[in-house]
């Protein structure tokens, strides 16, 4: 398992766009991926999940992925979010 915090910088937060860029990204790989924001855990495969998590910009989250392809995994999510999520 590996897992790894990161502030959410895009404007808009993980409205619908970002959020599917992030879920088609998650479920490229055969891990778990989740993202856990305060108490809030959500399955980053899951577009529902992820819009229901209300992330918004400036929000600390923590990307938790277990498997086995999980550090490339990791290091896809993160780089996915400082590039922007895609906007």
């Amino acid at each position: 398992m590996v897992k790894e915090k990161i502030i959410i910088k895009n404007p808009t937060g993980l409205h619908l766009r970002p959020a599917g860029e992030l879920s088609n990204l998650a479920s490229s790989f055969q891990c778990s991926i989740r993202i856990c924001k305060g108490s809030n855990m959500a399955d980053a495969k899951s577009l529902l999940a992820l819009l229901g998590s209300c992330i918004k910009v400036g929000d600390e989250v923590e990307f938790i992925c277990e498997g086995e392809d999980e550090q490339e995994a990791l290091a896809a999510v993160l780089a996915l979010i400082n590039e922007g999520l895609g906007e």
